[in-house]
């Protein structure tokens, strides 16, 4: 099952009691797809290519800008204008060859979340817009997949695990959106450098928690980060019963009749 450059590269692992060998067959058998490769995708996908997940599918329909490279580092001056998806495909399966990268360059809908997340066994959004947060939590639950969520601003981060075992959803935590242009975007708010590497390198143990079924997994809680602080606090989250995608009652069957633009105030 195991060559033996696979033997000396996840050697770490398969020492480690919670993982083992039969742990690693079980990363090496599993699939994630990742929604964004940006700031929080760029650490995320190096740490799940380099642990020996089998199957890691990336949404992402940019290309990258200079102003990119002061955080995202998965990416090289020499990949100023390449599209993102192609260029983080490239850099992971240089990373590990015995990973299958699935690259899929388009933006994420209401016409093709569904079919994407199906593929895969977890999801996880490392998205950087409301829209598409609302988007991606509803088509998990529809699709049934559990999600790693993630987000950052200017010296603060966020991290969850929603929709996994009986757990809340993105929208049981937040029922409405912000308003337009109350939090306003990493370009006109500005990132600290250095945080996307931490919230992602969170974003990746929780995914790989969840693959290995070990330790306590972020579900029922979301962690805030404070950077300037370096004090990390965690609020407990329950399941909305009234929840219009994951209650009792879901009012939110079909992702193609919602108009997540709209919802957001951006329609």
């Amino acid at each position: 099952m195991w060559s033996r450059e696979e033997l000396d590269r996840y050697a770490r692992h398969m020492i480690l009691t919670e993982v083992g060998p039969e742990g690693q067959a079980r990363l090496k058998a599993a699939s994630v797809l990742v929604v964004g490769a940006g700031g929080l995708g760029s650490p995320l996908l190096l740490y799940l290519a380099a642990a020996g997940v089998g199957r890691i599918g990336i949404v992402e329909d940019d290309v990258v800008d200079l102003s990119n490279l002061q955080r995202q580092v998965l990416y090289t001056t020499a990949d100023v204008g390449r599209p993102k998806a192609e260029a983080a495909a490239e850099r992971l399966r240089a990373l590990n060859p015995h990973v299958a990268v699935e690259p899929h360059p388009v933006r994420l809908s209401s016409e093709n979340a569904i079919e994407l997340f199906l593929r895969y066994d977890l999801v996880v959004d490392a998205s950087d817009n409301f829209p598409t947060r609302y988007l991606v939590s509803d088509a998990a639950v529809l699709a049934d997949r559990p999600l790693v969520y993630g987000a950052i601003h200017r010296f603060d981060g966020q991290v969850a695990v929603f929709h996994h075992d009986g757990g809340p959803c993105y929208r049981c935590l937040f029922p409405q959106p912000p308003k337009p242009g109350s939090v306003p975007s990493c370009a006109e708010a500005g990132v600290f450098g250095v945080l996307p590497g931490v919230v992602g390198s969170l974003m990746a143990t929780e995914v790989l928690k969840l693959l290995l079924g070990i330790g306590e997994p972020l579900s029922g809680r979301f962690l805030l980060y404070d950077g300037l602080a370096a004090e990390f606090r965690a609020l407990n989250v329950r399941r909305n019963p009234d929840c219009p995608v994951c209650g009792d009652h879901p009012t939110i069957r079909k992702l193609e009749d919602y108009d997540y633009a709209a919802f957001c105030g951006l329609g």
